[in-house]
């Protein structure tokens, strides 16, 4: 048996249904923070069920606990390019009983297939309200700053369940 080198990393790296911890900060291309787990708990995610966006769930493969980087996601690999089918002019007349409508307001949408998507104010005039359906982080390059903080095997029920629990209880990993 090869004896281990003293430098080599012998702890456990992300792979596949490994529940992963890692405190973040998000900064646009302009170096805007947009979003920040400092103070808080770590961000807990299941590594390959989907729990977090791509580019930065593929540059976590392989990291092991320790490990600190700066992740570059694409929009493409982030929440996606703008989808201008998603921008749409709405009558006014459709948002009864509400009486000031502004840019930022967030209202639940019907699709045709009967559910609900998430829908922003961008525009108001006196006939329409022009919402965007698209994620407000769509159309961006987004930068993080991440430092894996534990890496873990999944339980059987988090695997089930397709997210990291908190420990002694059901629910997601604070």
């Amino acid at each position: 048996m090869a004896a281990l080198s003293p430098n080599r990393k012998t702890s456990m790296s992300i792979k596949e249904n490994s529940a992963v911890s890692f405190h973040y900060t998000l900064t646009d291309d302009d170096g805007q923070q947009l979003d920040s787990s400092a103070g808080e708990e770590p961000l807990a995610y299941l590594h390959g069920a989907g729990n977090i966006i791509p580019g930065l769930e593929n540059a976590l493969t392989g990291k092991v606990l320790g490990d600190s980087m700066t992740v570059a996601v694409s929009a493409a690999e982030g929440y996606g390019e703008v989808q201008q089918e998603l921008i749409q002019d709405v009558p006014r007349t459709s948002f009864q009983g509400i009486d000031e409508i502004e840019v930022g307001m967030q209202f639940e949408a019907q699709t045709d297939q009967g559910g609900t998507v998430p829908v922003t104010v961008i525009a108001v005039t006196e006939e329409t309200v022009t919402v965007d359906g698209n994620h407000p982080l769509a159309g961006k390059n987004l930068n993080f700053d991440v430092s894996i903080e534990n890496i873990r095997e999944a339980t059987e029920e988090e695997l089930e369940h397709g997210m990291v629990h908190r420990a002694g209880g059901q629910g997601p990993e604070a």
